[in-house]
């Protein structure tokens, strides 16, 4: 292995010359006299054969090679500190990364905005994503592909909290000729038309349905279900929440439907590990807990039982 020529200590040094403004200042920064940093530099620029510094009147700037050993240095320097961060947080107990399964019925914004939030507390913690629909999320927490899961579902031998409840509206362009027949929609107006779905990621992929529709086209990606009743494709179930500025645009309109205009489902936060949850994985629970009863209060209370 070869080992650099320049070590870590010089290079905080040039960064430091050249983000104070000059030796004298860089010299109180960090405690050290001018002429020591003035023969860091000297040396740094012996062993690689470059000008660092020219001097201009009375002021030292950068050469064109210095530009790029400063550029390069500083990004040293603040992986270096990114890595003595990330080695803290592994000492204090915090997981190195977190796995985290989400059903796509939850609000994308919304997780976004939590992982966000999780972020700017533990930047050196990564996060691996999987967005499930149906079995695929009780199959990840089974296997134990994951951390910490939200859901519909919680598995046998698992606990969860109640965390949000969604409200699922079945909607079409407002072109959709389903739209154009002026009245409440009943069930057998549906067959003629096509159903998109979104596919189940479990293994075994059962998808109930309770539309019985001619044509079905069945997608992987809950956008791409989306973009295609936009485009007028076909009708679907979809999160409110998910279509929300379709919706308001006037690019998605409900269908007006004579019985069951609307469903709902609870989502559970589901800690896969029990009582031995990482502290990590247990702080992003929090956060997600956190973000829904402020940023969706009326989802996260409880639903009055029908009669």
């Amino acid at each position: 292995m070869a080992y650099p020529k320049i070590s870590l200590d010089q290079w905080k040094t040039l960064v430091s010359v050249v983000e104070s403004g000059g030796y004298a200042k860089a010299a109180n920064q960090i405690h050290k006299s001018q002429s020591t940093l003035s023969y860091a530099i000297q040396k740094m620029e012996r062993l690689l054969g470059v000008k660092v510094f020219e001097i201009k009147g009375r002021k030292a700037q950068l050469t064109d090679a210095g530009q790029i050993l400063y550029v390069r240095g500083k990004s040293l320097v603040d992986e270096a500190a990114h890595l003595e961060q990330a080695a803290a947080a592994l000492a204090a107990g915090w997981e190195a990364e977190i796995r985290l399964a989400v059903e796509v019925v939850f609000p994308t914004w919304l997780l976004l905005q939590c992982l966000a939030a999780f972020g700017e507390e533990q930047p050196q913690t990564r996060i691996e994503l999987y967005e499930t629909v149906m079995g695929g999320n009780v199959e990840v927490l089974t296997e134990g592909l994951v951390d910490l899961a939200i859901g519909p579902t919680i598995p046998p031998g698992f606990a969860g909290h109640a965390l949000m409840h969604v409200r699922f509206v079945m909607a079409a362009h407002p072109s959709h000729p389903l739209h154009q027949l002026n009245r409440p929609i009943v069930a057998a107006d549906l067959k003629p038309h096509r159903h998109l779905v979104i596919r189940d990621t479990g293994s075994k992929r059962v998808r109930a349905t309770s539309v019985v529709a001619n044509q079905r086209w069945t997608v992987s990606n809950k956008a791409t279900s989306i973009r295609a009743a936009v485009m007028g494709l076909g009708f679907a179930w979809f999160p409110e929440d998910s279509i929300r500025e379709e919706l308001d645009s006037g690019q998605l309109k409900a269908l007006p439907m004579r019985e069951g205009a609307e469903r709902f489902a609870t989502l559970y936060l589901i800690h896969a590990h029990g009582d031995s949850v990482g502290r990590g994985a247990r702080r992003l629970g929090e956060v997600i807990r956190e973000r829904v009863k402020v940023l969706c209060p009326e989802s996260s209370r409880p639903v009055a039982a029908e009669d």
